[in-house]
């Protein structure tokens, strides 16, 4: 794949994103630039070596979370709607453009990825959660959250993540290597808190 046609791509889309309701203090800019990069080392870490693999990968990362810009619910099939408008641009084949398709519906929560490129985009998507960042980050989907009535108080917020926490798995060995420690202790904390609270 030409390294111009993603920069391209990576071009128009982050530029369509800087229109984002600012509300979405989670689902930004920022964001969809985080599980761009963490999906490209992730997918280096995991012996991903294909061109064509990586470059379908990282469209993914880059579309995953366009449907933001139309609707909060079921965006992520509003965001492969906006990708395969914008496809008919790119010269990709049907399959291809169905490889990108999968990747952005596998980020859907409950997470079930069927491939090892799923693995690597979902893991992607929830890096932050085995990192020393999670709680700063974590406050925005709290502010995000409490703004789009997903919880109503601070109370349901703290049950939904600490819930999450509980049922989340990383499904690829390198984060399950690198992140999952650290995000067992941020669960810890998570308890102490709530049970001070």
């Amino acid at each position: 794949m030409p390294a111009d046609l993603f920069i391209n791509i990576k071009v128009a889309v982050c530029d369509r994103l800087k229109n984002l309701n600012p509300h979405l203090t989670y689902h930004n800019l920022f964001h969809t630039l985080d599980v761009l990069d963490q999906a490209e080392r992730i997918a280096i870490k995991e012996g991903i070596t294909s061109r064509e693999e990586i470059f379908l990968l990282k469209v993914a990362a880059l579309y995953h979370d366009t449907g933001f810009l139309e609707t909060y619910k079921d965006h992520e099939k509003m965001s492969c709607t906006i990708f395969l408008q914008d496809a008919s641009q790119f010269s990709l084949t049907k399959e291809q453009k169905d490889t990108v398709v999968a990747l952005i519906m596998s980020t859907c929560i409950p997470q079930t990825p069927t491939n090892l490129l799923e693995s690597i985009i979902c893991d992607a998507d929830l890096d932050y959660l085995g990192r020393d960042d999670f709680f700063e980050i974590g406050d925005t989907l709290r502010r995000e959250f409490l703004y789009y009535n997903v919880v109503g108080n601070n109370a349901e917020w703290e049950k939904i993540q600490l819930n999450f926490f509980q049922k989340h798995q990383y499904h690829t060995t390198s984060s399950r290597a690198e992140r999952e420690p650290v995000k067992k202790l941020h669960y810890s904390k998570l308890l102490t808190n709530n049970m001070a609270g």
